[in-house]
């Protein structure tokens, strides 16, 4: 299993190909995202995110979707907005994999924290999450404005 970055800080896409084969693992978790999935991305990269992906024998495996934010509550958080794993290859190591590539460049940016949200019905992405040293610390809230 190997991660790769498939964009980096500055929103710049390192690898086209990656972006595009990871658009079906990522719609597993967001299908709600607009067909133009390309332009999507280069929004979210542009106001800061990244993302990489774990490839084995050549395939998009699992996508996460991470950037750093300063917040009076954690401090520098790397936060990840998405974390997916192809659901014909959950628990195979892809999950974990992407979790220590998010801890190293984590660590690398001097974050304290590794942070992410997971909806209520998720149940076995938060056995998952717990497994791997995630804490449930708080509620998240929203309302929508739109």
């Amino acid at each position: 299993m190997n991660v790769v970055a498939v964009s980096g800080p500055g929103g710049a896409v390192a690898d086209e190909a990656l972006l595009a084969a990871a658009e079906p693992v990522h719609r597993q978790l967001r299908p709600h995202l607009p067909a133009d999935y390309r332009r999507r991305m280069a929004e979210v990269f542009a106001s800061g995110a990244e993302m990489a992906v774990a490839v084995e024998g050549g395939r998009v495996v699992g996508v996460a979707v991470y950037r750093v934010i300063e917040k009076t509550f954690t401090g520098r958080e790397l936060y990840c907005d998405d974390l997916v794993t192809d659901e014909a290859r959950r628990s195979a190591g892809a999950g974990k994999a992407m979790i220590a590539f998010m801890e190293r460049i984590g660590r690398e940016r001097r974050c304290d924290v590794l942070a992410l949200d997971s909806g209520t019905q998720r149940q076995q992405a938060h056995k998952f999450y717990f497994r791997e040293g995630l804490v449930a610390s708080a509620f998240h809230f929203t309302k929508k404005l739109t």
